[in-house]
């Protein structure tokens, strides 16, 4: 509604409908607190750390606050210091649980005057022992400030307990039970949980403040040895490695490790300081751990390949065997595997060191025509990379064998043999089974030839595109390109691909969920990027809607179904080659630990958890669907 696609609200209905939405969300939020509260206080609570914005943090604060400051004729602001970078990495949903009970009980206690919510440098306002905020370089305070009735010094510290008020009278005339919105006992506790006291001021001028890092800390980051690195040691010109690893004795020896190697080194033992240190130092190369105490590593991978900013630096996966090949597709330079010899490592880290120097990349092309071969040349040149063409199949095993290449963009047909032939021989080559080759023939791959390709992609790292906007995309990937070093018009096409509905317009989805709100929410924002949507609310139903119907280009699947679950009707879907491959997006509000990778053996394409970000289907959407 908010989108007002039809142009018949005006602009107060548009906010009216925001805020709808927003205390429908509050809602699901407060009952999930109320369950928190027994995690608090049993100290199992769980921290779920991303980027925060601030701009977007303030708006979405305010919004539900400001038809109350309206209705009451008070005065509410909002205020970000300039002085501040845009964002901090902590943990979204507890920061608005604290900022919203603190903004509750300063409009339930002001009858006149203003409130304001502010996000200033802090300078001071903690104790001088602090573990946390004396080794910060930037403290970031919030802080809450109002003309109401104010807190007496000797009542501020009480307020902060659960079901405690100041005092006893305003219940009577304010309302409330001292639970303070989602529980009091989040305003103390998750402040303390992540490295900020949350204070009040004297009574004549009431004031809330919490300050916090720009990184928060967890609790095992607290219990976390923490590991000497070079960053108050850098200088222009230095070639950073960041270590991801919460093992401190490991983690010591992989540093001692990039100095032998060349390399100043950064370390990291959670994977909110990872991506902290990534954006602010921008390193050369990165080292990561998959198994870290607040994020899989793979949640970290993710990030740096989604952002423009750190999507060209390398990263080399300490994880299991298994994920090699899912990880090298996906743009990972390298993998190892632990337990990992001091050779191997050795070996490594001089491979990541002669990788990360500054050079030209290098790739070939493998193509016979002359005019596809100039529309290649056009649309992945540049002075940033040596690209090289080989006209046939030989040519190219050739070129492999004398030069080393980071990635080939291959054609199925060629005069001399088949792609797939190149590709079998690429696998059974030392040296070149993990070099990125990337199919592009302009057209739909046969039901065998996809059968073929995928049982090839697991001994070779392939990836099959159909548009040029997919190929300058995949081989940007693996090449690292920077993409700000791109022409303007190849950045123009990059961010079109990721951002542009156009691959939605005229596609077929099918909805599967046994909620019908929850068809009803998905269809109409599909239906107003110009899907055509089908739906079906059991996996029986899901099976034969697809098998009657020809045109289905994606299907977005809930896992959590009576009779036959998301997993087991996506197995029967598998088994219909025509469906091998029909993109599937699981979507589950069960978002443990080994859902994604129970999702994707059951044959899920992609994976994504309830309550479902728009941007974040919209992203998979284009992905899937502009091949």
């Amino acid at each position: 509604l908010s989108e007002n696609p039809e142009g018949n609200l005006t602009p107060r209905q548009v906010e009216f409908s925001r805020t709808i939405h927003g205390a429908g969300t509050d809602l699901l939020n407060l009952i999930s607190d109320i369950l928190d509260l027994s995690k608090i206080e049993s100290g199992t609570v769980s921290v779920q750390a991303e980027e925060v914005f601030f701009a977007s943090l303030l708006e979405m604060i305010a919004r539900p606050f400001r038809h109350e400051a309206e209705n009451r004729r008070l005065t509410f602001e909002t205020f970000a210091d300039p002085a501040l970078s845009q964002s901090l990495v902590t943990d979204a949903k507890r920061l608005q649980q604290v900022l919203k009970n603190l903004l509750s009980n300063a409009f339930k206690f002001t009858e006149q005057g203003q409130v304001r919510l502010s996000v200033l440098k802090a300078q001071g306002g903690w104790t001088t022992d602090h573990p946390i905020l004396n080794r910060a370089e930037t403290v970031v305070a919030f802080e809450v400030a109002d003309t109401g009735i104010g807190i007496p010094a000797e009542k501020q510290r009480i307020i902060f307990e659960a079901f405690q008020q100041a005092d006893a009278g305003t219940s009577r005339k304010y309302g409330g039970t001292g639970l303070g919105g989602s529980g009091s006992t989040f305003t103390l506790y998750l402040p303390q949980m992540y490295a900020g006291p949350t204070s009040g001021s004297p009574a004549h001028a009431p004031i809330l403040s919490m300050s916090m890092p720009p990184v928060i800390v967890t609790p095992q980051d607290r219990h976390a040895e923490r590991v000497a690195d070079d960053r108050d040691r850098l200088q222009s010109g230095d070639s950073i490695l960041l270590i991801v690893e919460d093992d401190a004795n490991y983690a010591r020896m992989l540093y001692v490790l990039a100095h032998d190697t060349g390399f100043k080194a950064l370390v990291a033992s959670s994977g909110s300081e990872a991506l902290s240190l990534v954006r602010e130092f921008q390193p050369v190369a990165v080292s990561l751990d998959v198994y870290l105490p607040d994020m899989l590593g793979w949640t970290v991978f993710n990030h740096m390949k989604l952002d423009p900013t750190t999507r060209h630096i390398p990263v080399q996966v300490l994880t299991l065997d298994e994920d090699r090949r899912h990880g090298l597709s996906r743009g990972a330079f390298a993998f190892l595997t632990k337990p990992i010899s001091p050779e191997n490592l050795e070996s490594a880290f001089a491979k990541m060191k002669e990788y990360a120097a500054p050079r030209r990349k290098r790739l070939l092309v493998v193509e016979d025509d002359p005019a596809e071969q100039f529309t290649i040349r056009e649309l992945l040149g540049h002075d940033d990379i040596d690209l090289e063409i080989a006209p046939t199949g030989a040519a190219a095993l050739r070129a492999v064998q004398e030069k080393t290449f980071d990635c080939m963009v291959l054609d199925l047909r060629l005069p001399d043999m088949s792609g797939f032939e190149v590709l079998e021989q690429l696998s059974q080559r030392k040296g070149t089974s993990d070099l990125p080759v990337v199919v592009f023939t302009g057209r739909e791959l046969s039901l065998e030839e996809d059968i073929r390709l995928h049982d090839l992609a697991r001994s070779v790292v392939v990836k099959d595109v159909e548009s040029p906007e997919r190929l300058l995309d995949e081989t940007s990937l693996f090449l690292h390109r920077v993409i700000s070093d791109l022409p303007l018009e190849k950045q123009k096409m990059l961010d079109r691909l990721h951002h542009s509905d156009d691959a939605l317009v005229g596609k077929k989805v099918l909805v599967v969920d046994d909620d019908i709100r929850n068809i009803f929410a998905l269809s109409s924002v599909l239906e107003r990027r110009g899907m055509t949507v089908l739906s079906a609310s059991t996996g029986r139903e899901a099976i034969a809607l697809l098998e009657t119907t020809s045109d289905v280009a994606i299907v977005l699947m809930d896992i959590m179904m009576p009779e036959m679950d998301g997993y087991e009707t996506m197995q029967v879907i598998r088994q219909n080659l025509a469906f091998r491959r029909l993109p599937i997006i699981a979507l589950t509000a069960k978002a443990m630990k080994g859902d994604r990778e129970k999702c994707l053996e059951a044959g899920a394409s992609e994976y994504l958890a309830k309550p479902v970000n728009t941007e974040q289907l919209l992203s998979a959407l284009r992905m899937w669907l502009h091949r």
